[in-house]
């Protein structure tokens, strides 16, 4: 595997290979996902649950909810990647966590990035202490928070207000994971991801973690993918037989267009090569990666969990009141989306930019020309006069010495 990783990296074929990839992918249906209905419940147009893994709430009229099961028999492992909820989807996406018996919700974005919302805040801050969800009848609280220089681990109680009926769920949170980037190092990555497997929460005796970023495909498909790979790389007798490439394209049947560029498919080898190391038997990697990530280092408490932006007034409104946060999605699947008139308005200016250049430029011609083209017409006469004016001083010249 390392060999190969030095190969692709020594020759620039990370671009290739995620094309590669991308060309292979299997491509299934998401009619449910396109029904009017569901239009407000999808964050971005593009990215959709294929309709035969989507995950299909239980007590709703409406089971549509923008996740996707992820089953990955040989690892044992189940995940359900979805988008970060809407602001009109948190009720459903803590029905979807009862239902399913999640012990963990894994985060791998921020509430706010670059100045968009790409995520409700669908979990209580230290400063409120508790949420309701009246649309689905459940109530979350805060039960405790850790704060470290990247990540926040959170202890939530979720209540089933109509059953009385309570739940602690774990809330893993990377906090300084950059849309469309990636990690600062394999070794932050791994500590945490094995912070999330200590607690237990992916192992099969729990119902399937709910992983998300933004739209659910990039961040959380590198997640899913690197955890998968190590898992098997600790079954199979030959953790060389293990398959990157092969991995993904399976993950890929489940959820569109898992891992996002180039570069998030760069990391994934690297922390699958360097979390190989604690799996053949180097016990003391993990505290290498602990030490390396500085995770105690002091860390704006802001940046963990930055409050939602207040309601913005529209005139499409969906059940709670708020415009659903659908964007024009790339082609490239790219997880971070710039607003359409934005862009227009950016191409209006270089285009004017462009014309003003080169509207001064055909003036410098013109203006060049026409100096050119007044040589051209006063040079004959300029010339004669001078004739004129030479032969005039030759002949006083010639007279003043014939009179002398």
């Amino acid at each position: 595997m390392e060999r190969q990783f030095e190969d692709i990296d020594s020759a620039g074929r990370w671009h290739n290979l995620y094309i590669e990839i991308r060309n292979q992918s299997h491509e299934c249906s998401y009619k449910v996902a396109k029904y009017p209905e569901n239009r407000n419940r999808n964050r971005y147009r593009d990215v959709s649950p294929y309709d035969h893994s989507r995950v299909k709430l239980k007590n709703s009229e409406n089971d549509y909810i923008n996740a996707s099961l992820i089953v990955m028999e040989e690892a044992q492992r189940n995940y359900i990647l979805t988008q970060g909820p809407l602001r009109n989807t948190c009720g459903h996406f803590w029905l979807m966590v009862w239902e399913q018996g999640t012990k963990a919700v894994i985060m791998l974005n921020r509430v706010i990035e670059k100045g968009s919302e790409k995520c409700a805040q669908y979990w209580p801050t230290p400063e409120e202490q508790e949420m309701s969800f009246k649309d689905t009848h459940f109530v979350v609280k805060l039960l405790s928070e850790d704060v470290k220089s990247y990540y926040t681990i959170r202890g939530l109680e979720l209540q089933n207000m109509d059953t009385g009926e309570s739940r602690e769920i774990y809330h893993f949170h990377y906090t300084t994971w950059p849309d469309f980037g990636v990690p600062e190092s394999p070794a932050s990555f791994l500590n945490f991801l094995f912070k999330v497997r200590e607690s237990g929460s992916l192992e099969v005796e729990h119902g399937p973690s709910v992983v998300h970023c933004s739209a659910g495909i990039g961040r959380s498909g590198t997640f899913s993918l690197v955890d998968t790979c190590l898992v098997l790389m600790e079954k199979r007798k030959d953790p060389s037989t293990v398959d990157i490439q092969e991995v993904l394209l399976e993950m890929r049947k489940y959820r569109m267009g898992l891992i996002q560029t180039p570069d998030q498919l760069r990391f994934s080898y690297m922390a699958i090569i360097e979390g190989a190391k604690y799996i053949m038997g180097d016990g003391s990697v993990k505290n290498e990666w602990q030490k390396l990530s500085r995770e105690s280092q002091a860390f704006p408490r802001e940046l963990s969990a930055p409050p939602p932006p207040p309601p913005r007034p529209t005139s499409k409104l969906n059940g709670d009141g708020y415009e659903s946060e659908e964007a024009g999605w790339s082609k490239q699947d790219g997880e971070e989306h710039t607003d359409s008139s934005v862009r227009q308005r950016h191409r209006k200016a270089r285009r004017a930019r462009t014309a003003q250049k080169v509207q001064q430029m055909k003036q410098r011609l013109y203006e060049s020309e026409q100096k050119r083209q007044s040589w051209l017409y006063l040079r004959p006469i300029l010339l004669g006069v001078g004739a004129g004016v030479a032969l005039g001083i030759g002949l006083y010249v010639g007279w003043g010495a014939a009179s002398q």
